[in-house]
């Protein structure tokens, strides 16, 4: 039975961290950039298919199992204050019934973190981080700190930044459209 694995890729000032979400060692991606194993929280995939399609403002993912050295350099940008704003995206890679890839990663969504917060817990063998990071998308996006709703020139420059691959964003051109419409329920 064909699966999906899910990978997030993150663009830190410090570098891009690749991760993806399973165990075992690095996964090689179709661009040969290297993916490393991490755990989603067993919710994950019910918030970025709610994020993916524009249900849920902001997408918050719980990343565990990452390697020391990985979770220093991020700790090390959360330090310097850089963190915030950085690009955040999750891919979807199709899997053949071997769990092999199949064709190249889609990306489906792209955001920026807004928070991230650290939760260390220590035992006698091992200290474990756990990371926690909210992601704004950019539905989020559509109002500025003021209050005020961008412009349709603002929007769609502001979505072709966070999302390049999309379609040219017409939301704001379709809403005016829309208020002389009737929604009609189906009559079966």
């Amino acid at each position: 039975m064909a699966s999906l694995r899910v990978m997030c890729q993150v663009e830190l000032p410090s570098g891009t961290l690749r991760f993806w979400d399973g165990s075992g060692g690095p996964l090689i991606g179709d661009d040969g950039e290297v993916y490393r194993a991490c755990q989603l929280t067993e919710d994950a995939l019910a918030q970025i298919e709610a994020a993916i399609n524009a249900e849920a403002f902001t997408l918050s993912l719980v990343l565990s199992g990452i390697n020391e050295a990985t979770s220093n350099g991020i700790w090390d940008d959360y330090q310097a204050g850089t963190i915030v704003g950085s690009t955040f995206r999750i891919l979807l890679q199709r899997c053949d019934d071997h769990e092999q890839p199949t064709g190249t990663a889609i990306v489906k969504f792209t955001g920026t973190i807004s928070n991230l917060n650290f939760v260390d817990s220590a035992s006698d063998t091992v200290i474990k981080s756990t990371i926690q990071v909210d992601i704004a998308n950019r539905f989020t996006l559509r109002s500025v700190t003021n209050g005020a709703v961008l412009s349709d020139v603002d929007q769609r420059a502001r979505a072709k930044i966070l999302n390049p691959s999309a379609a040219d964003d017409k939301f704001c051109e379709r809403i005016p459209g829309l208020k002389d419409r009737t929604i009609r329920w189906p009559n079966w």
